[in-house]
């Protein structure tokens, strides 16, 4: 007893879990991970059946349980040693390692045509023949697969429209309408068929990031004091492995580029078509093809974490996911087969006609209702993705299509995201802005942090020259420290100068605070202990920043407020030109989730724009969380829609997506009920054949998962 409960509270202690109850054969743990609303049930369950020991596993994400069932209690302690290991990341990497990965969403078979051509020959040798028992002898081969379909679903899920179909199809055996029973038994394979096929089509995105991945790599290696290129495998590379990639291969890893030229196709992961061309300081993705030149990249994420893995898992959770609307069809649906049943039956009590019970049972609604609405879903995510916007779901579309207020963190979504130099001014008449910026470069040339690149670029356009220097120290969140021609020279924040290196700034009070205020980010140069100048970098709007709000505006959005730490006067100058409607500056970046929280709480539906690197809490309160692509880790999904493509125009194509969604899911419900009861009312009165019902029944099926298939298009 006292070790049971020296157990329990050791387990308290945990952050990642706790152990709530436990008998022999089953123990139920309350598990931190599932607090995250991004995590797939699916996955866990799966990553978590494989501990040793383990007979089941059942997740509720709501109760963030999670409960095991064994034969042996001790194998609790390999399942506490999972739980205490567990993240994000791992499921991630057993997702793209394990054979499991994809093995809910995606199929590699091809959709058969043979029972289709079965049933459809069927039609026709029937009518070409005269004896009564090779008639019956064909309709009742061709049909069989469907009438054994439906005596097992009745008996396994009770009333369905499986259910009803096998009904018609037998009813009209019985009454040797052999037609009837040959073309209900053709239309409902057809469009089984054209759902599956819809199906194997909409996870096509996901069967081509799934593909292999690159098995080897070049990489850098010091072999005897020499550097070497070496050929490894890709699961052995490390982050800060220096990898080389040549004409026509495939860079394998997320990572920036520390020297070289090239032409890198990445439609597979933007939908631009147009090769870009990249260089030193350039930022690249896996799965993009060099099309022309060499790069050396310094490899930043690696295997699982890689853009390719990350968007695989993003997609396949996605794709098995079902919408509220969804649901509702479904459920009504379902609802509607008792319906269709009772009035078949009271129709044939009515009138003892058996003709007009057949037709009924072949105008029912489940179909179309249940068939449309998900192909239209996966439409959408499989086109979205292709232009390089990744969604995650049918209730991220749903979410989207709601939002009337866009909540846009200023710095990466309404700004480049990339410093620029705006001014050089040097506070020492023997220094010139030219030299002071290419001291600056010299030293700063050798980091990638974009204050460092903004100023490299700048020196370049004007002719750069490279001044001496001893080796660089760089401090973290500080800035560089080297020596020239025996005098130090620092370089970065304030204060890192004026605090910590002790240099004098009162001088030059007034002209830091007028660049201050008028929003420059600084960079301060201090050289033989003085302040030798400053350089003033500025983030521009984005030039379709303006259109793309007003596009918003036009597609429903009704508020549209910018979040900065810019001071009040600079905010309010940003707001005014590009028209947003409502501005909160000065913030912190653990503000953002406190405002999102208070509109939603003002009962508007919010979608957050940010570039995902301090922007986790507000992406996940919000209705809809969109993650500009520089910043952007979906490895942990934070985001509802990641874009992958660094234009803000991508925001609109997604919403204007989820609108004309929306708008075809209603137009196919609205059309299915009209339609189906129109076609019920006829054949109830007894004005459509058997054959007539099953021709518009499934004709009309068939037309709007079409439609559904075709999906839509933004201009």
């Amino acid at each position: 007893m006292q070790e049971h409960k020296w157990k329990q509270t050791k387990n308290k202690m945990s952050d990642k879990f706790v152990k709530v109850h436990s008998t022999p054969k089953r123990a139920r743990y309350k598990l931190d991970l599932l607090k995250d609303s991004f995590v797939d049930e699916n996955l866990l369950r799966l990553y978590l059946e494989k501990i040793k020991g383990v007979s089941s596993v059942r997740v509720n994400q709501k109760a963030y349980s999670v409960i095991f069932n064994f034969e042996d209690s001790l194998v609790c302690e390999e399942i506490e040693k999972e739980l205490s290991s567990l993240s994000v990341e791992n499921l991630l990497k057993k997702s793209s390692e394990d054979e499991f990965s994809c093995i809910s969403c995606v199929s590699d078979e091809e959709p058969s045509f043979k029972r289709t051509a079965l049933t459809s020959s069927a039609l026709v040798a029937e009518r070409l023949v005269q004896n009564d028992l090779l008639k019956f002898a064909i309709t009742a081969g061709a049909s069989y697969p469907i009438l054994i379909d439906g005596t097992k679903e009745l008996f396994s899920e009770g009333l369905t429209s499986r259910v009803l179909e096998s009904s018609a199809v037998a009813i009209s055996i019985y009454r040797k309408d052999y037609l009837a029973a040959n073309s209900a038994s053709a239309m409902l394979e057809l469009g089984e068929y054209i759902e599956e096929t819809t199906v194997h089509k909409s996870d096509d995105l996901l069967k081509e990031l799934a593909k292999p991945n690159v098995e080897e790599a070049w990489v850098e290696k010091e072999i005897d004091g020499k550097i070497t290129e070496v050929l490894i495998k890709s699961e052995d590379m490390k982050i800060g492995d220096v990898v080389v990639v040549g004409v026509g291969n495939t860079i394998p890893v997320d990572g920036h580029i520390i020297d070289g030229n090239a032409s890198v196709n990445e439609v597979s992961m933007t939908g631009e078509a147009e090769p870009v061309t990249k260089q030193r300081g350039d930022r690249v993705i896996s799965g993009t093809i060099v099309e022309d030149g060499r790069l050396r990249i310094w490899a930043e994420y690696v295997g699982a974490d890689t853009a390719t893995q990350r968007i695989k898992s993003y997609i396949e959770n996605s794709l098995n996911e079902k919408s509220s609307v969804q649901l509702k069809a479904t459920k009504l649906a379902d609802k509607l087969v008792p319906v269709t049943l009772g009035l078949a039956g009271t129709s044939y009590l009515v009138t003892r006609d058996f003709e007009r019970m057949a037709s009924i049972l072949q105008a029912d609604y489940s179909c179309a209702l249940k068939l449309a609405t998900p192909v239209a879903f996966k439409s959408t995510i499989s086109k979205a993705g292709h232009q390089g916007i990744m969604i995650k779901g049918a209730k991220s579309i749903e979410a989207l299509h709601s939002a009337d207020t866009f909540v846009f963190d200023k710095t990466g979504t309404l700004t480049e995201g990339e410093l620029e130099v705006e001014a050089v001014d040097s506070f020492d008449e023997n220094w010139t802005p030219d030299e002071l910026l290419n001291l600056t470069a010299s030293a700063e040339e050798h980091y990638f942090h974009p204050v460092a690149e903004a100023v490299v670029k700048a020196a370049k356009r004007k002719g750069f020259i490279h001044m001496h220097h001893e080796e660089v120290q760089f401090i973290v969140a500080h800035g560089v420290k080297t020596e020239v021609e025996g005098k130090s020279v620092v370089i970065g924040s304030r204060h890192f100068l004026e605090d910590d290196e002790k240099i004098d700034f009162s001088k030059y009070k007034e002209e830091i605070n007028k660049s201050l205020e008028d929003g420059k980010t600084l960079l301060y140069i201090g050289f033989d202990g003085k302040l030798l100048g400053t350089i003033s970098l500025v983030d521009r709007l984005r030039k379709n920043a303006k259109e793309s709000i007003d596009r918003l505006r036009q597609l429903g959005v009704k508020n549209i407020v910018m979040l900065t730490g810019d001071t009040k006067q600079k905010a309010k100058m940003i707001a005014d030109e590009l028209g947003v409607d409502e501005v909160r500056a000065q913030l912190l970046p653990t503000q953002k989730a406190e405002i999102i929280k208070e509109l939603m709480d003002e009962g508007k539906k919010v979608a957050f724009v940010g570039d995902g690197i301090n922007d986790a809490p507000a992406l996940i309160s919000s209705h809809v969380g969109i993650s500009m692509s520089r910043g952007a880790d979906i490895a942990k999904a934070t985001a509802d829609v990641s874009l992958l493509k660094d234009d803000i125009s991508a925001v609109v194509e997604a919403k204007e997506l989820a609108n004309k969604t929306m708008k075809l899911i209603n137009n196919n419900f609205n059309a299915t009920v009209g339609i189906n009861s129109a076609i019920l009312a006829g054949a109830t009165f007894g004005l459509f054949s058997p054959v007539v019902t099953a021709v518009l029944h499934n004709g009309t099926t068939i037309g709007l998962l079409l439609n559904s298939i075709k999906g839509v298009e933004v201009k």
